[in-house]
């Protein structure tokens, strides 16, 4: 009898456990990510990938993309890549409509488009009055319209079938601007706005299954950035890259594995009433006060 009991008391703990982890299963799902081709993007693709979703990489790079998808299909996983910008309507639909060939649905849109341009970049050398327009222009365009532009394109998809995930992109300039980099704070502060008005419009105007939301990963060196964190040949710390440091209570940067945990429940069932959020992935750098 005492055998009996502690037989059923395991077999119920393994119950629990595998309803836990089918929380959090994404086996099988078609995810679309944009800026797929880089630090970050990259990473996302090879994590969800290896957690069983059939992974769609965007990006405008032919070299990496296809290093990329060979990486993942060669692990045994559902991949493909398309070259598209962002902000081609016309070229977004024409990967939409690819998409659903192969695959016949699309499930998660992961916005990662984005990043800065050094010339848009206050410095000692080039003040605010002297940034360039253009360039401002297209890192504005880049992060806001590259995020709201696929969207509308995926997003029909969600809309006519009734439920989908968008996972947006958005960053700690978002919360309080960072100096220097003006255009690239706005777009994402624009980033989050939208996150949060996408959410109510999906669930007011098509369907309560339409989630949508957004990450803030907080200091991760990336392309973009470098030159802003770290000095160029030495790799060593920039004063900015200090600084940084020593307001990130976890005393270092991000990895870009570190954002594949939260991407994975933001995508999955596990946050099913989760919506209109900005999840922030910082190593507490929103939470100190620096005293």
């Amino acid at each position: 009898m005492i055998r009996n009991k502690i037989r059923r008391t395991v077999q119920a703990k393994e119950r629990k456990a595998r309803s836990m982890t089918s929380l959090f299963d994404i086996q099988g799902k078609v995810v679309v990510i944009t800026g797929g081709t880089g630090v970050l993007g990259s990473e996302m693709a090879r994590g969800l990938a290896k957690a069983g979703a059939r992974v769609v990489v965007i990006g405008r790079e032919a070299d990496r993309r296809d290093a990329l998808v060979n990486g993942l299909t060669g692990a045994g996983a559902e991949a493909m890549g398309i070259l598209c910008d962002v902000l081609d309507p016309q070229a977004l639909a024409k990967a939409k409509d690819e998409i659903l060939a192969r695959f016949g649905t699309i499930d998660v849109l992961i916005n990662g488009a984005g990043g800065n341009r050094k010339p848009a970049t206050t410095s000692p050398d080039l003040s605010f009055f002297d940034l360039p327009v253009d360039d401002l222009d297209y890192v504005v365009r880049l992060n806001f319209m590259g995020t709201l532009i696929p969207s509308q394109v995926f997003g029909r998809v969600f809309a006519e079938k009734g439920e989908g995930v968008i996972l947006n992109i958005s960053s700690m300039a978002a919360y309080t601007p960072m100096t220097n980099v003006v255009g690239y704070a706005a777009a994402k502060a624009a980033v989050s706005n939208f996150t949060q008005w996408l959410a109510v419009h999906f669930c007011k105007n098509y369907s309560p299954k339409i989630r949508v939301n957004a990450i803030a990963p907080g200091f991760f060196l990336t392309e973009q950035n470098r030159y802003l964190l770290t000095e160029e040949g030495t790799g060593q710390l920039t004063a900015r890259g200090h600084a940084i440091i020593e307001h990130t209570p976890m005393g270092r940067f991000g990895e870009p594995c570190d954002l594949v945990g939260t991407v994975i429940w933001l995508i999955s069932d596990a946050s099913q009433f989760v919506t209109g959020t900005v999840v922030p992935i910082d190593g507490g750098f929103l939470a100190f006060a620096g005293v």
